[in-house]
Parts: structure tokens; C-alpha cells; sequence
């Protein structure tokens, strides 16, 4: 009985020792990448419970404290109305959470579909798969996102769904590449000749080996998201008013008055800044700590 409750114990703790000694060579090898899992960790639970440690409402006018500089009451500094700019930007990161995991989940779910599918099967449906990518990526993604936004209108269902397909259609082309080079190993070729099912081997085989890349396309694409919607945001057709996003209080008050409170565009930019940089800095770290070709180069 021993034995069995030992068996039964070691894999979870086996699992547990793997993440730390990941973690471990992530603050060793990669402190960079380290520092920029730190704040994307951070702004995640800043978003998550953006409405627990707001210290006011992202939209509580006081016009008495209008414009007022950083200080301790009000560490990011009020807008022209007399909102609390730190509150605001802990609700954009909440706005930038759903959109970004929501956007970047989509998008990536679409590229391992077209990629596993097109790099695995070939021949035929590849190339004309290949070919519409192709058609789809000469289009501007910028100019498609404002012609969704003019015919639907603005709002966060437009946004998501449309940066879904368009990230995730050109990043299908990533994940084909990754498949190719996995579907001619010998233990592909082993579960075809004991004849596995095609679902089988692109579900025990093919999907499990490309995941370091599909990690990797994840994690780039929350900060492209981030990135396009506080665009959108900026040129007024990300999500509408009253909700405070980065993009919009640069394009509104922060534009307005920034000569008299330049914390009114400082404090959003730094935010989208720092969250996008360690977002692209953790995802380039976990590229190198994940893809095996990589281990030889240290």
C-alpha cells in the first residue's frame, strides 16, 4: 500500500520540481526575460483585480482636485475632470487583460489549427491554404481593423474577434513551419506504420512537440494586442467611453493638456511601454529556454 501511495504522489511532485527547476533557469540564465515575467505576472493580477486595489472609481469626479501633480493621495497625478489617473490605469490594465488573452487565445488557437493541419497533411489543401494566407497577409492590418470598426462599430466582441483572425491566420505560417520539421521524425513514422489514427498522431505526437512555439507565438501576440488596441484606442475606435483604456486617455486629456499635466500622457504610456516590452522580453526567454536547438548555443 505503500508503494501505491508513493506511485501515486510522485508525478505531481515530479511536475512540481520541473516548474521550479524551469523557473530556476529562467532568474539564472535569462534575467531579463525574468525581470519581464515579473511585471507581466504583476500587470495580470493588476488587471485581474484592478477593482480591489483601485483606490477610487475609474470615472469618481472630484472637479475640487483637477490637475493635480503626483502625490501620495494621488500617486499617478488627476486628469482635467479630477479622476484619479492610477485608478484609471488599473482599469485600462483590466481592459488590456480581456482584450489581450482573449485576442492572443484566439489567434494562436486558429494559428495551430492552420499550421498542424497544412504541415502535417500537405500536398494539395497546403498549397491552396498557403496561397490565402499569402492573399491575407498583403492586406493592411491596420486599415482592415478600421473598416471592421466603421461597418460594426466600436467595441471590445469587434476587436477581439477581428485581431483574432488577423493574427492568427498570419501566424499559422510559424506553427506549419514547426510541424514540417516534426512530422518527418521516426516516432511519426512509427505510430503511422502501427496505424494510429490522424486526430492520434496529431494529438499525442505533433501537437506536444510544436508547444514551445506555440508558447512563444502566445506570448508575442498579447503585447501585439495590447499594442493595436491602445491604437485603436487612440484614433477612437477601440472601446468606446466612459471605459478608460491607455490609447484613450493618451489621445484625450493626456493630448489636451499635457503642457499642464504631463503625468496625464506619462502615466498610460509608461504603463502600455513597460507592459509590452516585458511581455516581448518574457516571450523571447521562454523561445530560447523551450526550444531545444537553442540549449547548444550557451
Amino acid at each position: 500500500m505503500a508503494s501505491v501511495a508513493d506511485s501515486a504522489i510522485a508525478p505531481p511532485r515530479r511536475q512540481r520540481s520541473a516548474v521550479l527547476r524551469f523557473v530556476g533557469r529562467l532568474f539564472r540564465e535569462k534575467p531579463l526575460g525574468a525581470a519581464g515575467a515579473v511585471v507581466f505576472v504583476l500587470f495580470l493580477f493588476c488587471g485581474l483585480f484592478a477593482d480591489l486595489l483601485a483606490p477610487y472609481g475609474m470615472n469618481q469626479i472630484s472637479p475640487i482636485n483637477r490637475l493635480k501633480p503626483p502625490s501620495l493621495q494621488f500617486p499617478f497625478g488627476t486628469d482635467n475632470l479630477g479622476r484619479d489617473m492610477l485608478s484609471r490605469c488599473l482599469y485600462g490594465a483590466q481592459l488590456s487583460v480581456i482584450i489581450g488573452f482573449c485576442a492572443a487565445g484566439l489567434a494562436t488557437l486558429i494559428s495551430v489549427v492552420l499550421g498542424i493541419l497544412t504541415g502535417y497533411l500537405g500536398g494539395k489543401f497546403d498549397l491552396v491554404t498557403q496561397r490565402f494566407v499569402d492573399a491575407w497577409m498583403s492586406f493592411p492590418d491596420l486599415i482592415i481593423l478600421i473598416v471592421v470598426v466603421s461597418v460594426l462599430g466600436p467595441g471590445m466582441p469587434q476587436i477581439i474577434g477581428t485581431l483574432g483572425l488577423l493574427l492568427g491566420i498570419a501566424g499559422s505560417r510559424i506553427i506549419r513551419s514547426a510541424v514540417v520539421s516534426v512530422r518527418e521524425n521516426m516516432y511519426v513514422h512509427a505510430a503511422q506504420s502501427t496505424g494510429a489514427s490522424t486526430f492520434r498522431i496529431l494529438w499525442r505526437h505533433i501537437l506536444p512537440n510544436v508547444m514551445p512555439p506555440v508558447i512563444v507565438l502566445f506570448t508575442t501576440r498579447v503585447g501585439v494586442v495590447i499594442l493595436v488596441e491602445s491604437g485603436l484606442s487612440f484614433l477612437g475606435l477601440g472601446v468606446p467611453p466612459p471605459a478608460p483604456t491607455w490609447g484613450g486617455m493618451l489621445s484625450g486629456a493626456g493630448r489636451t493638456f499635457m503642457y499642464q499635466g504631463p503625468w496625464l500622457a506619462l502615466a498610460p504610456g509608461l504603463c502600455l511601454t513597460v507592459v509590452v516590452y516585458a511581455t516581448n522580453m518574457f516571450g523571447d526567454a521562454l523561445r530560447d529556454l523551450l526550444d531545444p536547438r537553442m540549449r547548444g548555443s550557451r
